[in-house]
């Protein structure tokens, strides 16, 4: 995140009301006002086929997806983010105009600049949602998907298994697959032939968070 907009600082009822007469979008968090950037196309895409497919399952139910113009208020840290997807089956957010309140999925499509804030800072915040089960980070790049879902032990992370690879998302009782994911994206870009030769012991690097 950038530095502050906004002076004084404004508790979260007025970042509200002011930031739903703006052209662009921010989010808020305890007191500080953050201005969003744009996406790359590739996040857009995918980010969009997983809205599409989340809506098409969740038809005729009481759930719905949000995509990233939906807010999300996280009360207990005095927060406000725009997740790029989100689905809800709570009766209360189904009336609520500015921001939804109690998800059960959130879905953050990684890139350079937001990977570690995805994975840290703001999975810190989610995290404090009662309502939340889940939470699915979708790595373009890797084309990796990798979900944590809420246990009595903690969070527990979960990958897709099978050939093809099929996630399970329990939340919504979705079977989510790399096709419908990354199905509109050109191939991914093969690594050079002597990357492996070029540094033989380098480790992988950590994921963040």
């Amino acid at each position: 995140m950038g530095l502050p907009l906004l002076k004084p600082r404004l508790d979260r009822a007025d970042f509200l009301a002011w930031e739903a007469e703006q052209a662009s979008k921010h989010e808020y968090l305890d007191g500080e006002v953050f201005a969003m950037v744009g996406a790359r196309q590739e996040h857009v895409v995918v980010a969009g086929a997983v809205f599409a497919r989340l809506r098409e399952h969740l038809r005729g139910t009481r759930c719905r997806a949000y995509t990233s113009d939906m807010k999300l208020e996280v009360e207990a840290v005095d927060a406000v983010f725009y997740p790029d997807v989100m689905v809800s089956c709570d009766e209360a957010d189904r009336q609520r105009a500015l921001a939804i309140q109690a998800p059960c999925l959130v879905v953050e499509v990684l890139s350079e600049g937001t990977a570690a804030y995805d994975r840290g800072a703001k999975f810190a915040a989610y995290r404090r949602l009662p309502s939340l089960q889940e939470y699915l980070l979708v790595d373009i790049d890797r084309r990796s998907l990798e979900v944590f879902r809420r246990q009595p032990q903690g969070w527990v992370l979960g990958e897709p298994a099978g050939q093809p690879r099929v996630l399970q998302l329990h939340s919504v009782a979705l079977a989510l697959t790399d096709e419908d994911v990354f199905g509109d994206l050109d191939p991914a870009a093969a690594p050079p032939e002597n990357a492996a030769a070029a540094a033989p012991d380098a480790p992988d690097a950590p994921d963040a968070g």
